[in-house]
């Protein structure tokens, strides 16, 4: 007999397609080859999930593919009556091999020679050389489609299934005796015809009969002389052959429909067949039974493939593929001080991580026959030297030992072991241990002699897991949380959001506790809050603390960590799955899949450095970039992202990244000595930006020489007031013929003669008129009035003259704010190789850029200044007494509070220039919030909307886009600063204190509210009795996308939230079936129905009145009596005012005295019903329905997969943990 119908432990990787009908792993990538009976080949990475590539040359379907072994290739039959080999690296089809007059079933490559096989309905059955291209042999002697042919994995041989009812094993080790001599390819090409219809290279060894219809599989053990078949006539038969005969075994029988495939599992004694049945049927070899079945509910299996090296199989059926393991391939352990305990091969060990000794310590009786039934999990009580093994056989057990104290690593004891049935069992005191009795929803508490001691009740109705959480604690595990549970006071102490925990991961002083999910792990602390969450793309499998208060873990293909802030890196790639078990230091202890122990180093240096940032333990910091250990652009970004740039600055080599973070943090030093070494227009243009911001006048000047912009190293004369370099500049435009420069130069000059003058040189003599009459050269007016002939313009009264504003500032860079430095700053200030500029060589510099304009043809006499300043600094060196610093008499706030910050701008050589900004309030909120309302008033979109995701299922969020924007802006407030300067942009916080503690972080300030809501709400209300039902639609769709972005204090404000949520759906459902009722108005039936549905609305009294009355007209009206008379009587049960009451009395009697119905409609009035808002059909009790996530509206199965139209948010069918908008639901 067959086990119930269940899922298997572990479905890799679904995908939805067209019928699937040929698999293919490869053998050493984690790749599939999917062909579809579409003509498309998909090449998917089932371990990521992906689509690598798509093949689609077949005209028709493609019912057989496979990988080359070693070779970047596969090959491909179909429905074309073509074999085509493709190279995936190259990414199309190499070449075609033509020779078979009908559908081509399957093809393989030979494990070895470069042979390909195929099976075809011409009845043939052809090998190939794919290297020469040629077919080497045509096998015939079936006389009907040849459904499957495959090469032995060691031998000569082919086996072949047909639909002639027979297998045939053929042997070809002639044709292999032949191959060894290259040229005979050469002498047989003319034979060919001769070996067409089977020559002496090939012949039948065996025929295996005993199928009723025809067979559609066959395969051939991997190790064994074994052969497996599976046919139309729904048997399995199991055969096994030796050198002279075969003959049948066993048959095994459970389908109810043709047997479509049949393989043997690559690494275990059972067999694997599918059917049209839809089901996939799992078989003991020995027992030759049945120990699992596996359905689904509507698509039908076609084909089967395994992989040669690992636990993996995969089935294709109607509508895509799976991938699956049939058993759990992570073996049980538990890790206590300088031990670890495990269980391999029936036997628990013990591995001490200091000297590397792996010692059996006694036997472990395996649970049961079948898949699936070996330990899942183990604990260890140190005080008793005991353990409990856990595991899924009998429906879930556990066993008690007592390790062996005399165990001298032989293993050969067995000790005997008390048992009981449960879901887990895990210790909780040095004597005790917990058992999760799951059919009484109890915790039972038992003694080591397996004695009950007391019983606690589920703290969660559907919990299902417990875990250790300290002695008299546990973890209880709940759909959609995690419950911490005090068995002592019998009482709940905190719980926290974490759908489908699978392990959990205890530091070793029991402070921070890792919750693992499938893609996800939240971390908390002992109380159970939750610190941070990160999601992965790829399952996670282990995890461990390491010693400080880093998690390190592991997915399906990396190790990873994560920073108690939720900052998390990959450390190192995977080739396979492993699963850790402790970290000390740099050295990394982990179990592979064979329960291995294997000792992995790791480069901690980066998750090192960033813990060092976060604690702020910039010493560490200072000594890592010294030692110049960590590189890269993930560490850069990092450290802008975290408000440390200039930390960079020491360690990066590139100079474009070197000038990037100088820019950033505002280090005109260093962003000037990397765009010397750049030396690219655009480098020195940003530098020029820059530094005009900061009123560095020499480095903005020497940039716009560099870029040789001279129209803004004009103005830039012109805003310092430097009028003899603007003088320069009149003369370069002057040199270039650059009239407008000109023009520009000698306005900002002020010089009117020099505008005159090139006014006339330009032709321009009215325009040079007007400029020498206005300004009073009336000399010169005279002059061109007479070049004018007559043709002279008026000069208006009034007329203002030109003249360049006076500056400022003149000829120096603008004052800087003298602050005290910050602990990293002083830490790296004190590097003396930190900068290569020091200030006396940007001084020199800077005299230079003075002197030198660095253009052609203007020779450079600026030294007057830089001689003025060396005597007026030697001078001031030379007065007496002028730095004696003992006569100073200092006034006594002075000498006693503020002589160090003297002190300290004293020793200073010039001003310091102020530091970057402190980390902004929007990232510290996103470090705090819980709630998707509160992450998206911070301005964190992605992590709300990943929130949303996993707890309503919201997909499409499109519809929030304008709520998400309103609600960033409204956490945010804008002050004016004066002109010319931006507004300072500060976030709001809610419940903000005065008096609260400074560093104190609150949480965003809130844009919706339940009040808000609710005002709405009865907007919607109101609308609804006006008939207004389009705006009133509109209201309640508004309240549904408002909902998911609300943050409530208390459990009260979350259960009125919920009920607002389930009142706006209500309502939406409502309005739905009534607009839909306005545009049928046609089909008398359909709004016949449609009026009955809406009756049934949960609405407020008011709105049910209103909609009975509805109905009850129409049906009165459409003679339909009996009907009609119902609404009367409900109606009369709400009350209504004295006239509605009256005509409902009116109306009931008139359709008593003929009850029944003219028109036939689908509409029970005594059987409760939900209304599907896309089909507009009832979905009566006891139904299949599928469900949205998120507002928990009930629609047609085969809405399944479609958007919902409550909101536009979600797709029917798809899960979410439920709403979450308080932080109190998280703590």
């Amino acid at each position: 007999m067959f086990a119930a119908n269940v899922a298997f432990d572990d479905v890799q990787f679904e995908t939805k397609s067209n019928r699937v009908k040929g698999l293919a792993f490869h053998p050493r990538r984690p790749w599939i080859l999917a062909s579809l009976h579409s003509g498309v080949i998909q090449l998917w990475d089932y371990r990521m999930g992906t689509l690598i590539d798509r093949f689609d040359e077949h005209d028709g379907p493609v019912r057989g593919v496979d990988f080359h072994r070693s070779q970047p290739l596969f090959v491909s039959g179909g429905d074309d009556y073509k074999i085509k080999v493709w190279n995936y690296k190259l990414r199309r089809c190499l070449f075609t091999l033509l020779g078979h007059l009908d559908y081509i079933r399957t093809v393989q490559f030979h494990h070895e020679y470069p042979w390909i096989v195929s099976a075809s309905d011409d009845q043939t059955i052809r090998l190939w050389n794919w290297q020469s291209r040629t077919c080497l042999a045509v096998l015939t002697g079936h006389n009907h489609y040849v459904m499957s042919a495959s090469f032995h994995p060691k031998e000569d041989l082919v086996v072949s299934a047909s639909l002639d009812q027979t297998v045939r094993v053929w042997d070809i080790g002639g044709l292999r005796k032949k191959s060894v001599a290259p040229m005979e390819d050469i002498l047989r090409i003319p034979q060919m015809n001769a070996d067409l219809f089977g020559g002496g290279d090939t012949s039948v060894k065996y025929v295996l009969e005993g199928h009723d219809r025809g067979v559609n599989w066959a395969s051939f053990h991997p190790t064994l002389p074994l052969i497996v078949s599976g046919a139309d006539d729904r048997q399995v038969k199991l055969w096994r052959m030796n050198d002279t005969k075969a003959w049948e075994v066993d048959t095994l029988r459970g389908h109810v429909n043709n047997v479509s495939c049949v393989i043997f599992h690559a690494k275990q004694d059972i067999i694997v067949s599918n059917s049209e049945d839809k089901s996939i049927r799992v078989w003991d070899m020995s027992k030759r039974s049945g120990v699992q079945t596996f359905k689904r509910e509507h698509d039908r299996f076609w084909v089967l493939a395994s992989h040669p090296e690992l636990n993996v199989l995969a089935a294709g059926h109607d509508s895509g593929m799976i991938v699956f393991k049939l058993e759990r391939e992570r073996p049980a352990y538990a890790s206590y001080g300088n031990c670890l305990y495990y269980i391999k091969d029936r036997f628990l060990r013990c591995f001490e991580y200091s000297t590397g000794r792996d010692n059996p310590l006694m036997s472990i009786k395996r649970a049961g026959p079948g898949v699936n039934q070996g330990p899942r999990g183990l604990t260890y009580n140190p005080a008793e030297n005991a353990i409990l093994v856990c595991s899924d056989a009998e429906g879930g057990i556990y066993e008690l030992y007592n390790i062996p104290k005399d165990g001298t690593g032989r293993g050969d004891v067995q000790p005997d072991a008390l048992k009981g049935s449960a879901s887990s069992a895990v210790f909780v005191a040095r004597n005790r241990f917990a058992v999760l009795d799951r059919n009484s929803s109890q915790i039972l508490i038992k003694n080591l002699q397996n004695e009950v001691t007391k019983k606690c009740s589920l703290p969660g109705s559907s919990a299902d897991t417990i875990f250790y959480a300290g002695t008299g604690m546990l973890l209880c595990k709940s759909e959609d949380k995690m419950i911490l549970f005090d068995v002592q006071q019998r009482k709940s102490i905190g719980e926290v959001s974490a759908p489908m925990v699978k392990y959990v991961v205890w530091s070793s002083d029991m402070s921070n506790v890792a919750l693992l999910s499938k893609h996800a792990i939240v971390l908390c602390n002992k109380q159970l809050q939750q610190t941070c969450t990160v999601h992965e793309t790829i399952r996670v499998k282990s995890g461990a603390w390491d010693d400080n208060g880093v998690f390190v873990y592991t997915t399906l293909n990396h190790i990873k960590y994560c920073l108690p802030n939720g900052d998390n890196g990959i450390i190192k790639t995977l080739d396979v799955p492993l699963y850790v078990t402790r970290v000390f230091g740099s050295i990394l202890f982990c179990l592979d899949r064979e329960g291995k122990n294997l000792q992995i180093p790791l480069d901690s240096t980066e998750y090192l450095f960033k813990l060092a940032l976060l604690k702020r333990q910039f010493d560490q910091v200072l000594g890592m970039v010294r030692s110049g250990q960590l590189c890269g652009q993930s560490i850069i970004a990092y450290l802008k992202d975290k408000g440390f740039p200039e930390v960079a600055l020491h360690f990066v080599q590139d100079e474009a990244s070197r000038f990037d973070l100088a820019i950033e943090c505002g280090n005109i030093e260093v962003a000037l000595q990397a765009a010397q070494a750049i030396d690219k227009k655009e480098t020195w243009h940003r530098l020029g930006v820059e530094a005009l911001r900061q009123g560095n006048y020499q480095i903005v000047e020497f940039s716009y020489q560099k870029t040789k912009n001279f129209e803004r190293l004009s103005f830039l004369y012109l805003i310092t007031g430097n009028l003899e370099k603007l003088s320069k500049m009149l003369k370069i435009a002057e040199m270039r013929g650059d009239v407008m420069s000109c023009f520009h130069n000698a306005l900002y000059l002020g010089d009117v003669r020099a505008r005159v003058r090139v006014l006339e040189d330009a032709g321009l003599l009215q325009l040079a008129y007007l400029t020498a009459k206005t300004h009073g050269l009336t000399d010169e007016a005279e002059k061109i009035a007479t070049e004018l002939e007559g043709n002279v313009p008026e000069v208006q009264e009034g007329s203002k003259l030109m003249l360049p504003p006076q500056p400022i500032v003149k000829e120096e860079n603008w004052p800087l704010l003298a602050v005290s430095k910050g602990m990293l700053d002083g830490i790296l200030a004190e590097d003396p190789g930190a900068y290569d500029i020091d200030e006396d060589e940007v001084d020199a510099a800077g005299a230079a850029w003075g002197e030198d304009l660095d253009l052609p043809g203007i020779a450079g006499d600026g030294e007057e200044d830089s001689e003025d300043m060396e005597e007026a600094v030697v001078g001031d060196e030379d007065e007496d007494d002028g730095w004696d610093m003992e006569d100073l008499e200092l006034p006594a706030d002075i000498a006693n509070g503020d002589a160090d910050i003297a002190a300290d701008i004293g020793r200073d050589q010039g001003p310091y220039v102020a530091p970057p900004p402190g980390i902004p309030a929007v990232q510290k909120w996103v470090q705090k919030c819980s709630v998707a309302g509160e992450l998206a008033a911070a301005g964190d979109f992605d992590n709300a909307m990943k929130l949303l995701n996993r707890q309503l299922g919201i997909s499409h969020f499109e519809p929030l886009k304008q709520y998400f924007l309103d609600a960033a802006n409204g956490s945010h407030v804008s002050l004016p600063t004066v002109s010319g300067i931006p507004s300072f942009v500060l976030g709001m916080e809610r419940n903000w204190d005065a008096e609260a503690p400074a560093g104190r972080t609150q949480r965003p300030s809130i844009l919706y509210t339940l009040d808000v809501l609710e005002e709405q709400l009865k907007k919607g209300y109101k609308l609804v009795t006006e008939g207004k039902f389009v705006e009133a639609q509109k209201v309640f769709t508004a309240i549904i996308h408002t909902i998911p972005l609300l943050v409530v204090e208390t459990r009260k404000e979350v259960d009125d939230a919920k009920e607002l949520l389930r009142i706006s759906r209500d309502y939406l459902i409502a309005l739905r079936v009534e607009l839909k009722r306005k545009e049928v108005k046609d089909d008398p039936k359909l709004v016949a129905e449609l009026a009955a549905y809406f009756t049934h609305c949960n609405l407020q009294p008011i709105h049910s009145s209103l909609s009975l009355r509805s109905a009850m007209s129409i049906f009165y009206k459409m003679k339909n009596y009996n009907t009609a008379a119902t609404f009367c009587r409900r109606l009369l049960e709400l009350n209504p005012p004295a006239k509605i009451a009256q005509q409902a009395r009116q109306v009931l009697l008139a359709c008593e005295k003929t009850p029944s119905d003219a028109v036939a409609v689908d509409y029970d009035a005594r059987n409760p019903f939900d209304i599907c808002t896309l089909t507009f059909k009832p979905i009566y009790r006891g139904n299949k329905y599928a469900e949205c996530p998120f507002t928990g509206a009930r629609f047609a199965p085969e809405c399944k997969g479609q958007v919902c139209p409550l909101g536009d948010l979600t797709r029917i069918g798809d899960e979410g943990t439920g709403l979450v908008c308080s932080a109190s639901q998280v703590r």
